[in-house]
């Protein structure tokens, strides 16, 4: 299994997931946060293309997030996976209703040479997911958008063998930053989002002796660096700061192979 970032940030979210098992393949798009143009030319510079894709899977209705899934989902007919929560907030009543999968907490998804296992986390919207996804043998923790670690989010993450998670931003930056007092709350908020050291705080629950690739995502554009996510996230895994790959808004990630 591996798996690379096409893009995270608040201007778009997308992870590719790929598995085979010798002469197959299967492709998973997390998050489709770009138009349509600019999914093909990440998925391209990733070596893909919509055609490849085996299912998309929604974590939850921010724009951020959506982007253009359901035209990409139409157009190319591919499979749709999101909770019954964020289907009612994106969906539309002309949507081809054949490739629609609700699925919810605790749900377990068979997809080709990928399993699913959908997690709910808190965070400002209707009945967000994010995903475990394992190949049989490699297990991959895909976390993005929650405000706080829940005892439920810490267990569904235990025994991963690489993680993307997220770094939103930097406590002090965020504090003393422009946004309005509102806004500020939100983000630091239990349904809002992770700060550098309340990611590194959830790494530290998750650590054992196989855990392998951690990567920093979603930052801030305006309230985190991307060496302060790493050096939190360094600190956590007794790593160099260099060992700490960190996914950017532009060009995500290289590819990271789960061995």
């Amino acid at each position: 299994m591996r798996f690379c970032s096409l893009g995270s940030g608040s201007g778009g979210n997308a992870t590719l997931i790929e598995a085979s098992q010798g002469i197959t393949s299967t492709q998973l798009l997390l998050d489709c946060g770009f138009s349509l143009r600019e999914l093909g030319k990440r998925l391209q510079r990733a070596g893909s293309s919509p055609e490849q894709l085996g299912a998309v899977f929604i974590t939850h209705e921010h724009g951020d997030h959506v982007g253009c899934v359901l035209n990409l989902c139409q157009r190319f007919q591919i499979p749709l996976w999101t909770s019954r929560g964020t289907w009612k907030a994106i969906g539309h009543e002309d949507f081809d209703p054949r490739l629609l999968h609700l699925v919810r907490d605790g749900d377990f998804i068979d997809l080709g040479d990928l399993a699913l296992q959908p997690f709910a986390v808190p965070h400002d919207a209707r009945e967000p997911l994010h995903l475990r996804c394992h190949d049989g043998l490699h297990h991959l923790g895909l976390l993005t958008d929650l405000g706080c670690a829940t005892p439920s989010v810490i267990e569904a993450l235990q025994g991963c063998h690489a993680l993307l998670l997220e770094c939103n931003h930097d406590e002090d930056l965020l504090r003393n930053s422009s946004y309005p007092a509102s806004l500020k709350r939100r983000i630091l908020g239990s349904h809002g989002h992770l700060c550098n050291q309340h990611s590194a705080d959830l790494l530290r629950q998750c650590l054992h002796a196989e855990l392998g690739v951690v990567v920093a995502a979603h930052l801030s554009e305006r309230n985190n660096r991307p060496e302060l996510a790493a050096q939190a996230l360094a600190a956590a895994l007794d790593r160099r700061i260099e060992d700490i790959p960190v996914a950017s808004q532009s060009l995500g990630t290289d590819w990271f192979s789960l061995r």
